[in-house]
């Protein structure tokens, strides 16, 4: 079964994704350096480098595309509040085909990744990035992932764990949680309720005020933006957006913008985020969910760090297996 082109994450999955993402990449360097000239040997080695600097399964395009989606400033205003996209998007959600899952089977989702040589300048480098979650779970998060321009060079499909953030040396023992989220309430108030009773881990380090955070107004909102890394049957996530529509602060700060996929999107950027932003995009037309994009702040300038277009989602029994 699938569903084409369909903050803050849990910030402990999101680093050990980027760690076995630049693991990857840096084993097609070593492999591509016997194979290249010297000269073409360094400009991969140059092009791969700060892979790790990479979010969650996140994504643009290079050349002209990726000019277009990286400029945050001189956008066309928005002619929306967030408030109204989000329930637009709510609209949208009830309108997709519902896809069903076992407890042991798992969510598939793919996207392309996108990064800079460098933090603040070069050229952006495309990944294609392909995930297993449990949709019960019950098992780790599997990945491979290839440069988008070698169809051939898919990776070994590796197990993904979260560091125990007090000594990331060790990993937890844990699962990851499910990643079909399929017993939500479909009534917005209800499932505002639900999210406050049922945070997400954010696997916080040793010191951490972890009572304080928790407790904040904003934790349900976190939690709910985290759902949208999985899978959320319609009117549940029609809920969901509902919920969103009401966090403060969450503002449109463009009415266009082009992710990898070549689609027009709108940019809601999210509340709470520290050295940074999260934005959320939604296509101009339709109001589907896009993806994400993360820019940092630097010197105090705002510097585009990656984004996310989410191709493709879909319930499949095996790690491994593509629809």
């Amino acid at each position: 079964m699938t569903m084409n082109e369909t903050e803050r994450s849990p910030q402990g999955f999101e680093e050990q994704l980027l760690r076995d993402l630049t693991a990857h990449v840096a084993q097609r360097a070593e492999e591509a350096s016997a194979v290249r000239p010297a000269g073409r040997r360094a400009q991969f080695l140059r092009g791969w480098r700060f892979v790790g600097a990479l979010g969650l399964a996140v994504t643009l395009t290079a050349g002209a595309l990726a000019v277009q989606t990286m400029r945050l400033g001189d956008q066309p205003p928005p002619t929306a509040s967030a408030s109204e996209i989000f329930h637009l998007a709510a609209d949208a959600a009830r309108q997709q085909p519902e896809l069903t899952a076992r407890p042991d089977q798992y969510v598939f989702t793919e996207s392309l990744v996108t990064i800079r040589d460098l933090p603040d300048s070069g050229p952006y480098q495309t990944i294609r990035n392909q995930l297993w979650q449990s949709a019960g779970g019950v098992a780790y998060t599997k990945g491979r992932y290839r440069p988008e321009a070698d169809p051939n060079g898919w990776g070994e499909l590796r197990e993904l764990r979260i560091d125990d953030a007090a000594d990331p040396t060790k990993e937890l023992d844990a699962f990851q949680p499910p990643a079909y989220h399929g017993d939500l309430p479909t009534d917005p108030d209800e499932l505002l309720r639900y999210l406050r009773e049922h945070p997400v881990d954010l696997h916080l380090p040793e010191g951490a005020d972890e009572e304080a955070l928790y407790a904040d107004e904003s934790m349900a909102y976190t939690t709910a933006r985290s759902m949208l890394d999985g899978y959320v049957p319609p009117r549940a996530l029609a809920a969901l957006y509902e919920v969103l529509a009401r966090e403060p602060g969450a503002t449109v700060i463009s009415a266009d913008v082009v992710d990898a996929a070549g689609r027009h999107g709108v940019a809601i950027r999210m509340p709470g985020v520290i050295a940074g932003n999260v934005d959320l995009l939604f296509d101009r037309d339709t109001h589907v969910f896009l993806g994400r994009r993360h820019s940092v702040i630097r010197h105090g300038k705002e510097s585009l760090e990656s984004a996310a277009a989410l191709l493709r989602v879909a319930i499949v029994d095996r790690p491994g297996q593509v629809p």
